[in-house]
């Protein structure tokens, strides 16, 4: 990554405080996304190490991992498969759920979404303390994938979400 990009980047994004709840100070994305040549430049930096792992399958996680999922999807050729919020999936679904820092949660994929011999990349905005990511991670092996990386845009060092990712081979293209 070259630091013109890093810093182009970080100063786009916009820190929310008390979003969404009191405590959190929250990474907005979207003065990113109404800029398309540093969105495209981003996206091309959250696929770098995409490129060599052999991706078959792109899963983003709702809602933000669906607008970098989706095309990066598109550029390595692969399908994408959306993992989101219950009730929000209209076919057979298996679930899983997590703890962020502020609250509980659950993530559903439909399950023939990913299959044995899937080597998917999970996508996300975020990496926060990792919750998201880690339940997204199993999900996808309990469907029969295989996760080869995780690439995110941002991640939140100072929480340490990579703790609850061992082993993985996560991928962000910022780091505060």
């Amino acid at each position: 990554m070259t630091a013109p990009l890093i810093d182009r980047l970080s100063a786009t994004l916009r820190d929310v405080p008390d979003f969404p709840a009191p405590g959190i100070v929250f990474k907005d994305i979207t003065p990113l996304l109404a800029d398309p040549v540093l969105m495209g430049e981003a996206l091309t930096a959250m696929l770098v190490p995409a490129r060599r792992l052999g991706v078959t399958h792109v899963v983003g996680v709702e809602s933000r991992g669906f607008l970098f999922g989706m095309p990066m999807a598109l550029q390595l050729g692969v399908p994408f498969a959306p993992a989101r919020k219950p009730g929000k999936l209209p076919w057979h679904t298996e679930r899983e759920s997590y703890e962020l820092e502020y609250r509980s949660d659950v993530l559903e994929m439909h399950t023939d979404a990913v299959g044995a011999g899937a080597r998917v990349l999970v996508v996300d905005d975020v990496l926060a303390t990792g919750g998201t990511a880690a339940a997204t991670c199993r999900l996808v092996e309990r469907l029969g994938g295989t996760v080869v990386g995780v690439s995110v845009l941002v991640e939140l060092g100072f929480l340490q979400g990579r703790t609850r990712l061992p082993d993985r081979a996560v991928h962000a293209v910022v780091t505060f």
